[in-house]
């Protein structure tokens, strides 16, 4: 095998290098499959596979099993050790935040949320949140209708929920397990269908103890992660692991 032959991955790389700096491919974004870029560039998959690796050790793409190679991004982190919102995290790292509202409507409850919320009448609506203008979370959320009479579409697009509510919070419950991304999941979230999610299902109550809000939100875990401080003490084992085997 030739010299140039050989060091034909060096090519490669330098090409996929000058997208991702030029914003061809966006921090998150997934690369086209091995297969692809082989056809692309008119080299075996052995000189893709190079190429990638030589990019993963300059820190400029990684892969994950079940997304393939993507561009890496500083991830979006959501604090577990307080009640806040990802938006308001957003805006401390100097990124903008965006809602946009999918569908608003008050319905009969669902099972689940008749469940948790206690009333048989709900505003539901579906929000997609963008950080600079991509998506990164697809989130459901439940208002019981005697809180929700005076919101609107446009009221809960501008402003986090939090502060349109008439009641105080008193805290949350939040679970964080993983579900594949379905058709409707991977179209918003541009991630391949099939791929693994972060999916958070939360409980919000009040002062009194009630519950007064349910969401399920769906994360694309090539830019989020969740974060949580573990003060040092006795108690060392991860707090909040329940096992359901």
């Amino acid at each position: 095998m030739s010299v140039a032959r050989d060091l034909r991955y060096l090519s490669v790389a330098g090409s996929l290098r000058a997208e991702l700096g030029s914003g061809g491919l966006s921090p998150g974004q997934l690369l086209q499959s091995e297969a692809e870029l082989a056809a692309a560039h008119a080299v075996s998959r052995v000189t893709i596979r190079k190429a990638l690796g030589h990019l993963k050790s300059e820190g400029l793409v990684d892969s994950r099993q079940g997304f393939g190679w993507y561009a890496i991004a500083a991830p979006l982190r959501q604090s577990l050790s307080e009640l806040t919102t990802i938006e308001a995290q957003i805006s401390a790292a100097g990124r903008i935040s965006r809602r946009r509202i999918l569908s608003f409507a008050f319905i009969p409850a669902p099972p689940r949320a008749a469940q948790i919320l206690g009333e048989a009448a709900v505003l539901e609506f579906t929000r997609l949140n963008l950080a600079d203008d991509r998506p990164f979370a697809s989130v459901t959320v439940w208002v019981p209708a005697s809180l929700a009479a005076d919101l609107s579409r446009r009221a809960v697009e501008r402003r986090p929920l939090y502060e349109l509510l008439d009641v105080t919070l008193g805290g949350a419950t939040q679970t964080i397990t993983a579900v594949a991304a379905t058709r409707d999941d991977a179209e918003r979230l541009g991630v391949a269908r099939g791929s693994p999610l972060l999916r958070c299902e939360r409980t919000t109550k009040d002062r009194t103890g009630r519950s007064v809000l349910l969401s399920d939100a769906l994360f694309n875990p090539l830019v989020t992660e969740f974060v949580v401080d573990l003060p040092a003490g006795e108690q060392l084992e991860p707090t909040g692991l329940r096992l359901i085997l």
